[in-house]
């Protein structure tokens, strides 16, 4: 869809972006789209779905109400479609699109029991349809959403769940039976658990060593579909639980474990794709590659930096997707496998050093590099563990010409698009 952003919507010029940028949310402070891996671009192109904050100057606290924001990118209005109790400070409300513009999906809870629960919506009609199970992934196809637990997934770390007392929050104890991937039917509502903890780590036996994991408790991470819909990645964290200081000093143990399962759509064929003993190395952020059998992301798999790294679903054809270029941020293979797009930390080596980061587009067949927007990420309040920060999280249109991103060059929350037509 072609559309002249430059009607309705200031360009961002600072540090001469390569590409034309413009903000979308110019007015309104506190906004986010989702992740790098979904688009908050319809299917159409023509709008963007966000989630609005109801303030940028303290965590939330249960019940805090949220918004989902619909910017329609031909008119420049912004419109409130729903409202919301189920976000939290990284991933917003996951909203993200179904499969055409009218399926809307986000998720909320219930203050009176605490539960989280997806929500369709046509933004246009205000129809809604409750769900289950909540929404953290959809298939391509709209027909199926995944998700860990989102009310645990605080446990391992603060900003991509919902928020809920502490009290409320059900613990795991080792491999729970209870707690693994769950998929909803996304026509019906019905949700069910397509694999525990347990199950994964019983069949993955071999990478989780009694003797290294006894003390401590597994937790579901990011879920996520690959482009084809028939399979899933999970990141599966195992926790240290507490123990006394001098056992800690005696034995040092991690306090922290990380292995990337994948697995098919009916769970079927679990692998263990990223060991624990290759993730300790340093690394973050793995994403399906467009093939849907590869998976890429960020790890220091020679002891010298991050690098793009790959593997497939199974763990083999391990190794560095490009040698000289480090790693940052969150990547994702363009379909013609030609360019890495990705961000980066503002503590990266990539980055400026004053609060501004990268938009880096990488040509794996040239082995250029080139920075497409120079923007700053620092909010006025990052939070006591940096809940609160703004990662950019450049992600895709559906025609991979334009890509989403967020940013705060003054301070608040907001919404950017760069297009990157000419440039490909």
């Amino acid at each position: 869809m072609t559309l002249d952003l430059s009607a309705h919507f200031p360009q961002y010029t600072q540090f001469n972006p390569l590409v034309p940028v413009w903000c979308v949310t110019p007015d309104t402070g506190g906004v986010i789209h989702r992740f790098f891996d979904t688009s908050p671009f319809s299917p159409s192109g023509r709008y963007l779905a966000l989630t609005r904050f109801p303030f940028e100057d303290r965590l939330p606290k249960p019940a805090d109400i949220a918004q989902v924001l619909l910017v329609d990118l031909e008119t420049g209005v912004q419109s409130v479609v729903a409202e919301t109790r189920g976000w939290d400070t990284q991933l917003g409300a996951q909203v993200q699109w179904g499969v055409d513009d009218t399926q809307l999906f986000f998720n909320d809870v219930d203050p009176q029991t605490w539960q989280a629960f997806g929500i369709r919506i046509d933004p246009f009609s205000g129809t809604q349809k409750k769900l289950q199970g909540s929404i953290y992934a959809l298939s391509p196809d709209g027909k199926w959403g995944a998700s860990p637990c989102l009310l645990r997934i605080g446990k391992t770390q603060k900003g991509y769940g919902v928020i809920i007392p502490s009290d409320s929050i059900p613990s795991n104890k080792g491999a729970s039976s209870e707690d693994g991937v769950f998929v909803t039917n996304t026509s019906t509502g019905e949700c069910k658990l397509l694999v525990s903890i347990k199950e994964i780590v019983d069949l993955c036996g071999q990478f989780f060593p009694a003797a290294e994991y006894k003390n401590g408790d597994f937790y579901g991470f990011h879920v996520k579909w690959n482009p084809q819909g028939d399979r899933l990645m999970f990141i599966l964290r195992w926790i240290a639980r507490k123990q006394s200081l001098v056992r800690w000093l005696k034995n040092r143990p991690p306090q922290r474990r990380l292995n990337l399962i994948t697995m098919k759509a009916d769970a079927s064929d679990i692998h263990v794709a990223i060991p624990d003993s290759e993730w300790s190395k340093g690394g973050h952020h793995p994403n399906w590659c467009p093939d849907g059998e590869t998976i890429m992301m960020n790890l220091n798999i020679h002891g010298e930096g991050l690098r793009f790294v790959k593997a497939k679903y199974d763990g083999t054809d391990y190794g560095t997707i490009i040698d000289q270029i480090p790693g940052s941020g969150h990547p994702t293979l363009h379909p013609n496998r030609r360019y890495i797009l990705t961000d980066a930390y503002p503590y990266e080596s990539v980055a400026f050093g004053d609060g501004t980061t990268p938009l880096r587009l990488i040509d794996l067949q040239t082995g250029e590099e080139k920075t497409l927007v120079r923007i700053h990420v620092d909010p006025l309040f990052s939070g006591p563990k940096r809940e609160l920060r703004v990662d950019p999280h450049p992600a895709w249109d559906s025609d991979f010409r334009r890509i989403a991103f967020n940013a705060c060059p003054d301070g608040s929350r907001k919404v950017y698009i760069a297009d990157l037509f000419h440039l490909l």
